[in-house]
């Protein structure tokens, strides 16, 4: 007689942390996904014009420094980042008006890294910080993942309005107050100088971070300069200042900053030393080579003149494109229009039927932390041409009429 042995059985794995579980994918990477095919005027996507790329210069910073120092690009680096590059990097907020050294800044891989650095270094899950209402988008999943307690801030056309801040500062004791105050992700929308004194003031006298993040701030079209937040009095001791290489240089370059008082700076950078030991350091080489042998500002403003041109083309279509009774901000610089359709409207919605006439953008309401608003919608000028944009704007408005 053959006994058989029962199959032993099989735990299963277990969970994911409640945050992994809790914190979904990115709606924008989802839109991308499905309008990916080439016949599609992606008005969707968030990316610098690849054509503009000073490709001739980077390629030969990296010939440079692989050629004359290349056991030191291969290896290790410092977790704060090279001091050739950190210092160049100093050097352009100085002559800008934020006297900076080498030992305020870390450079991170991308700004969006500084971001998850300071989820880590300040955030305790369940704790509450205040976000500009729309806000950046991976911005709120940074912070959703280290557990907080997002509540937006009501903004205007003109970004935070401080006296609401104020009392929601007062109200809710937050950590900090995340903003990207110039050209922001997704309104296009810059902050004046009276609010960001506003802001600095709202810090220094309830006790805040002010996380101030500044991505597109050199891509500006028209208009004069408005100086950073960590400028203005009061905020010296409690901003954070976040910038990146990404839209002026290359994003695959993966080179951000973080410019932060020394206390805070520490923490991040042990934080990074967690994460990936220092962001790659043939890249940084090349960068701080690019800087010294090449006129980044004069390439910006190149890229800004080019970008102005297709800012204007979508401009000038929107009117022809959207329902009566819609609305747009107009963006004096950055890469970003954004829209409100009439009441009654769903971009969520509506984006099947518009992906069909072979178009695309972002509906608006994933970029919201609280109440979203379902009639908005962002679109992205800078990756296609005039007439690209003329042409993507007639199938847009095909389909909504449609």
């Amino acid at each position: 007689m053959t006994v058989t042995e029962p199959a032993p059985a099989v735990a299963p794995t277990p969970p994911l942390a409640a945050r992994a579980a809790s914190v979904g994918g990115s709606p924008v990477r989802d839109i991308l996904a499905v309008t990916a095919r080439p016949e599609v005027i992606n008005f969707a996507g968030g990316l610098p014009a690849p054509g503009l790329f000073d490709k001739e210069g980077i390629t030969a910073a990296f010939q440079a420094v692989l050629t004359e120092q290349p056991e030191r690009a291969l290896q290790y680096s410092t977790t704060e980042g090279e001091p050739a590059l950190r210092a160049a990097i100093a050097e352009r907020f100085s002559v800008r008006g934020l006297a900076t050294g080498a030992d305020d800044l870390i450079v991170t891989t991308g700004s969006q890294q500084a971001l998850s650095l300071l989820a880590t270094a300040l955030i305790e899950p369940g704790e509450t910080i205040l976000v500009e209402s729309p806000c950046y988008l991976a911005a709120l999943q940074a912070f959703g993942f280290a557990g907080a307690h997002v509540v937006p801030v009501p903004c205007d056309e003109a970004g935070i309005e401080p006296d609401a801040l104020d009392e929601l500062v007062a109200l809710h004791r937050p950590k900090l107050f995340y903003t990207v105050p110039t050209f922001q992700n997704p309104t296009g929308r810059t902050m004046p100088a009276g609010r960001r004194a506003a802001i600095a003031d709202v810090a220094a006298r309830r006790g805040l971070w002010i996380v101030e993040d500044d991505p597109y701030g050199e891509l500006r079209f028209e208009g004069e300069r408005v100086p950073w937040i960590a400028s203005y009095p009061g905020a010296e001791d409690r901003t954070v200042l976040l910038g990146s290489f990404s839209k002026v240089m290359a994003p695959g370059m993966r080179l951000g900053w973080l410019r932060a008082p020394a206390a805070l700076l520490r923490a991040c950078a042990i934080a990074k030393q967690a994460a990936d030991l220092h962001t790659p350091t043939v890249n940084q080489l090349a960068a701080a080579r690019y800087l010294a042998d090449s006129d980044l500002d004069a390439h910006v403003a190149h890229v800004a003149g080019e970008y102005r041109v297709h800012r204007d083309a979508m401009l000038a279509g929107l009117g022809a494109a959207l329902p009566e009774g819609s609305s747009w901000l107009r963006p004096e610089g950055g890469m970003f229009v954004w829209a409100k359709l009439p009441d009654g409207y769903d971009t969520a919605a509506l984006l099947p039927e518009v992906v069909k006439h072979d178009v695309a953008y972002v509906p608006g309401a994933p970029f919201f932390a609280g109440e979203p608003d379902p009639t908005t919608l962002r679109m992205c000028f800078v990756t296609q041409s005039p007439d690209e944009i003329a042409e993507g704007l007639r199938r847009l408005g095909d389909a909504l009429r449609g």
